[in-house]
């Protein structure tokens, strides 16, 4: 890669292309559907349960890094199908070791979620 001077106007368009990105990713990427719609239920629940900042910050980076994973997961799926088309053992592990990445950030976030929220929902009945 070559050495290029700083660029205000390139930084901006790198914004742009990673835009472009997250909106691929929630317009076409059926899993990421999947972490948007539970995405809106933790922060409807969050909402009317009344997280504490902490717990926000919690359930935001949860958030965060599960869509983030998904989007590394997808990239690497993506450039894998193009490099090769054909069935290859390496690929297949390779894109598992992506998914098997997205799966852990995942469970860790349920995880996380069942500790702020169980309480508060068990303290409605009490």
């Amino acid at each position: 890669m070559e050495n290029k001077r700083f660029s205000i106007k390139d930084r901006i368009y790198s914004f742009k292309y990673a835009g472009r990105g997250v909106v691929r990713l929630v317009s076409r990427e059926h899993n990421a559907w999947i972490h948007c719609a539970v995405t809106v239920c933790v922060i409807v629940a969050g909402g009317l349960l009344g997280l504490s900042t902490f717990e926000w910050i919690a359930v935001i980076l949860c958030i965060g890094a599960v869509l983030a994973a998904e989007g590394v997961n997808s990239a690497i799926e993506a450039l894998c199908d193009k490099v090769s088309p054909e069935y290859d053992e390496a690929i297949k592990h390779t894109k598992d070791l992506a998914a098997g990445a997205v799966l852990i950030l995942a469970v860790m976030s349920i995880i996380v979620g069942l500790l702020i929220f169980v309480p508060k929902i068990l303290s409605l009945f009490h």
